[in-house]
Order: C-alpha cells, then structure tokens, then sequence
C-alpha cells in the first residue's frame, strides 16, 4: 500500500466526515478546495463550510474559488502535483481540463448505489421511492454526471426508521471508510463501467413536492415524510396554517372515507384517511412553533381535532 498525495475537494458534513477519514489514513493531504463561505442564519453572516473549518483546524492549504474555469485556478491545482483529486459533494463541475490534472484522475464519492440516483439528491429520491437498499460508490470520475466507472461499492440496508438525515450520516461514514479502502487498494482495482440502462435520476428536491396529497397511498406518504426530514419537511393544511409533519407511519385501514379525513386524534396521534390505508402523524409543527410529538400538539389542540374534518 503507497501512501498517495491528495487534493481534496468538498464542501458539506458529509464531505467533513471524508476529509476526517483522510487525516487519519497514510495518505498525505496536499491541500482542500471548497465552496466559497455563504450567508446562513437568520442575520445571514457569512459562514464557513463545514470542510473548511475542518482544514483550518489542521491548518491545511486552503482554496475557496468561485469556480475552476479559470486557467490560473487549474494551474494552482496543477502545481500541487497530487496523485489523486478526491471529490465529495464539492457543489462545483469538473471540466475534462481539471479532471485530467491529477496523475492518477479524480475520485468521487456518491451516496447510491450507482447507475442507480444520479445527480444531485441522490438520499431523498432513494426514500421518497421506497428503496430498501441503498450504499455508497467510489469511482473515477468523467465529465458526465455521475457516470464514471465504479471503483468500489459498499451496500446498507435502510431500516424502516431511516430519514434523509440518520441515512445521510450513516453514508457519510460509510463512504470515507470506503474513499479509504479505494486509495489503499487503488493500484488493485479494476475500475467497472456502469450500465447506462439502469441509472436513474435523483432530480432536485422542491418545496411543492413536500406537500402531502391524501389520495396517494398511505405507504407513498410515509415514505414521503422520511424523505424530506429535515428538509423542506412535509406539510398539509390545518386550520388555515401549514402543518409540518417530521414523523409518520402506515396504519391498516379499510375505511371508504375520502382521502384526508380525519379518522381519530388522540396522545398516541393522528389518524388521517389517504387513497389507501391511514397515516398516523407522530411529530408536527405549526408555523413559528418547535417540533412537537403528536401528545403534546393533541394536548393543546384537542378541540380543534375532531372526526370527519378534513386535512
């Protein structure tokens, strides 16, 4: 096993838990490009990302271009010499020009299953479908979208209590443990073509899509819940306001009544009717509110829950 140079190029905790993993290995970190600090808050102050606070605490090289278009940004890339530019959620394009700088290419880290969710929301999109398996790929990237030849995959098996968040930390680990699996093997893996005909596309997740339609089926709509928690959230009407919902799941119903009744209320939660089966919310929130478990909304707002209203 040789110990390789890197550059490494990332921007979110999920690319943090990577470069962590890199620190840690025998392979020598040359430098760490990532996205430029944004507004985040409610005073909008410039934040660093993630990876760049990692860095600046090991007091490594520190790049935070607005893009790598710019010969002089490759050519600051290039003096580096890196044997291998690792990439994990960096937010930028690579063009043919970067990916070529380094001696050995670039290695991305994807949380799928690759052919399988490509593109940018590649969690959510394995949820909202009803995935049961899910994982992790490192390959070498081309200048498609995720279409590189895979170097290594790591599978998981989503537990029915998975949402975007426990399943994005659980791949955060995952694939640094298998970033640095690759690069202590990289001079014995055989790199593997995906299969054009299977990928699909995890397209990018949209407020609207977070609205819950009562005439899906109940199984959709929990699968729904777990997919945008903690982001954008799913949401329905209550009373003029939107209703949050962060935890949810399938009840047995062979009820005929119409999609969004409300079939009971109580401190266990809230039985809504959908195109099939019921949904039960466990965890809601009102607008300027906290989250809540569904006992203690039901112990605020008994009165206004009851059966036969519709959601």
């Amino acid at each position: 096993m040789n110990s390789l140079n890197i550059v490494f190029a990332g921007t979110p905790a999920f690319a943090e838990v990577a470069l962590a993993a890199l620190l840690k290995s025998q392979h020598q970190v040359l430098a760490v490009y990532t996205q430029p600090d944004r507004p985040a808050g409610r005073g909008l102050k410039l934040t660093p990302s993630p990876v760049k606070v990692l860095a600046q605490q090991h007091g490594l090289a520190l790049h935070q271009p607005p893009s790598l278009k710019d010969p002089t940004e490759q050519a600051t890339l290039a003096a580096y010499q890196a044997d291998v530019l690792v990439v994990a959620a960096y937010g930028l394009l690579l063009s043919p020009a970067v990916l070529a700088i380094p001696r050995l290419g670039c290695i991305n880290i994807h949380p799928s299953l690759l052919p399988r969710w490509r593109g940018a929301a590649p969690i959510q999109r394995t949820l909202f479908a009803g995935d049961t398996e899910t994982g992790v790929t490192i390959m070498k990237m081309d200048a498609g979208l995720d279409t590189g030849p895979i170097l290594l995959t790591k599978p998981y098996a989503i537990l029915p209590t998975d949402n975007s968040q426990t399943l994005h930390d659980k791949l955060a680990v995952i694939g640094a443990e298998a970033l640095v699996e690759t690069l202590d093997q990289l001079s014995e893996l055989t790199p593997k073509a995906q299969d054009n005909a299977q990928a699909t596309y995890a397209h990018k997740i949209t407020k609207e899509e977070a609205r819950l339609d009562w005439s899906k089926p109940a199984t959709e709509l929990a699968a729904l819940v777990r997919a945008f928690n903690p982001w954008p959230v799913a949401f329905t009407e209550w009373e003029g306001q939107a209703l949050r919902v962060f935890e949810a799941e399938v009840i047995a119903n062979d009820d005929t009544l119409p999609p969004g009744t409300l079939v009971h209320a109580d401190r266990n939660g809230i039985d809504i009717m959908t195109g099939q089966g019921m949904l039960r919310l466990k965890t809601v929130q009102l607008p300027g509110k906290k989250p809540h478990s569904v006992a203690d909304f039901y112990n605020a707002h008994a009165t206004n829950l009851l059966p036969g209203m519709s959601f």
